[in-house]
C-alpha cells in the first residue's frame, strides 16, 4: 500500500488537533517534532477511547517502531486532520498507518508498530478477542 496515495477519507479513523503558535519554528512552519505529537493524538484516540476500551486490565500500549515521512509543511494558524488505520495484527502487536493533512493536502505519513505489554512485568500480552474484533474494523485495504 502506498500511503502517499491515500486521502484522509481512506482512513477508517479520523480526528483533528489544533496547531498552536508554540508549534512553529524559526522558519514559521510547524516544527517537525510536533508531527509526532499529532500522530500520537490519532493513535491515542483510537486505542484509548472510553467507548472501546481495548487495552487488557493492567496493560498499556508502547511504541516499538515509528517511521515518519514528512511530505509538506504544516502552517499556523489552523488544524491538522489525522487519519489512522490498522495494517497488521499480531499476537500482541498492532501495525498502524497514519496520514496528517492540512486543508486536504498531505503533510506526513507514518507507519507505527505498537505492542500491548503488562505494566508490571513489561512483557508482551496478547490482544483480547474484543480488541481484535474492534481493530479488524479499522483495517486498511492491502
Amino acid at each position: 500500500m502506498n500511503l502517499t496515495e491515500l486521502t484522509l477519507n481512506a482512513y477508517p479513523s479520523h480526528t483533528t488537533d489544533k496547531i498552536r503558535f508554540a508549534d512553529t519554528d524559526r522558519q514559521g512552519h510547524v516544527n517537525n517534532a510536533c508531527f509526532a505529537t499529532f500522530l500520537e493524538t490519532g493513535r491515542v484516540e483510537l486505542l484509548y477511547a472510553q467507548e472501546t476500551s481495548i487495552t487488557a486490565p493492567g496493560c498499556v500500549f508502547v511504541i516499538v517502531q515509528l517511521n515518519v515521512a514528512l511530505k509538506a509543511e504544516l502552517q499556523w494558524p489552523g488544524v491538522v486532520d489525522i487519519g489512522t488505520g490498522v495494517t497488521k495484527l499480531g499476537n500482541s502487536s498492532i501495525g498502524l498507518a497514519q496520514g496528517l493533512y492540512q486543508n486536504g493536502n498531505l503533510a506526513a505519513i507514518a507507519e507505527t508498530v505498537i505492542v500491548q505489554i503488562d505494566e508490571l512485568t513489561k512483557k508482551p500480552m496478547p490482544l483480547s478477542i474484543h480488541a481484535r474484533d474492534f481493530l479488524e474494523k479499522l483495517r486498511l485495504p492491502d
